[in-house]
């Protein structure tokens, strides 16, 4: 069984067409329906039935076609780290990051490194919680920020970065924006602007409100950061938001923070990677400068 047989079966299981896939692999047509007849006589199965002018996997295909993409995405996994090996500079960095993340942090942890490392490429990746924890396990990322950190997993580790507080935001013209501090129970009546479901913001925020006494009344929900930070300064509610998320904005609207005096609201911040697996060495050297960069901007 030769390397070539198995991309060109991938390619044909794509196209349904052998056709089309010798077309855009730049060969005949004849020497792809030659290679997947030998891949079938050497298997001893079908791969394929013909459906009119196209092929169809059989269902012992689609279970091969689905062990087979996995081999050369491993394959070309291990072509890429040999080169990282001989030369970082020259590497991939897949990152995920969830979206509260996505407004400051990342994009200047990002644009920092390739500062020193300009022929470095990353292919980046905004998820949920559990999106981000599979997207490394599965190694569609190398890295990801996640939070909170996940102390104890069976499959990913990595390092705690920070613990930040969360803070209560305000419309500028509210009455309690102008307190120096307030207890959440201040907010039992008022409307919030919450993330999503499946954001661990809005756990955070319901379970500290819970903590306090009662339920938060959900107003508006948004996946995004910047949205949940205008419509709060727009009037449209109160919410929690932590430190990096507060500390800058793309947009002009800008809420009041104010403190929470009753009880300590924090979220961890952390970068893991798969558990019991060697980074990419240019992945390595990326996660070492994460450590550094948020020790000396973010630490208090």
């Amino acid at each position: 069984m030769e390397l070539r047989q198995l991309q060109y079966f991938v390619k044909v299981a794509k196209k349904q067409h052998v056709t089309h896939a010798a077309e855009e692999l730049h060969i005949a047509q004849s020497a792809v329906s030659r290679q997947i007849h030998q891949l079938e006589e050497q298997l001893g199965v079908n791969l394929f039935l013909q459906q009119g002018r196209n092929l169809q996997l059989t269902p012992v295909g689609k279970l091969f076609l689905k062990r087979v993409e996995a081999i050369l995405a491993d394959l070309e996994r291990s072509i890429q780290e040999t080169r990282e090996f001989m030369d970082p500079e020259l590497g991939e960095i897949r990152l995920g990051f969830p979206h509260s993340m996505g407004v400051h942090l990342v994009p200047m942890v990002v644009s920092t490194f390739k500062h020193e490392h300009n022929k470095v490429n990353f292919k980046l990746k905004q998820g949920k919680y559990d999106q981000l924890i599979q997207s490394v396990m599965k190694a569609e990322t190398d890295l990801a920020f996640i939070s909170p950190f996940p102390e104890k997993h069976d499959h990913v580790t990595g390092d705690l970065l920070i613990t930040e507080d969360l803070y209560a935001v305000f419309p500028p013209k509210h009455p309690l924006a102008q307190k120096e501090s307030i207890s959440l129970i201040d907010l039992k009546d008022e409307p919030f602007v919450l993330f999503n479901e499946g954001f661990s913001l809005r756990s955070i925020v319901i379970e500290a409100c819970a903590k306090a006494g009662f339920i938060p009344k959900i107003s508006f929900e948004s996946d995004e950061t910047d949205t949940i930070r205008g419509l709060v300064a727009a009037g449209m509610g109160v919410s929690l938001l932590p430190e990096i998320a507060l500390k800058f904005s793309c947009t002009p609207l800008q809420p009041v923070q104010v403190k929470i005096s009753d009880q300590k609201v924090t979220r961890t911040v952390g970068i893991i990677h798969r558990k019991n697996e060697k980074l990419p060495p240019v992945a390595e050297v990326f996660k070492q400068f994460i450590v550094h960069y948020i020790q000396e901007h973010y630490s208090k």
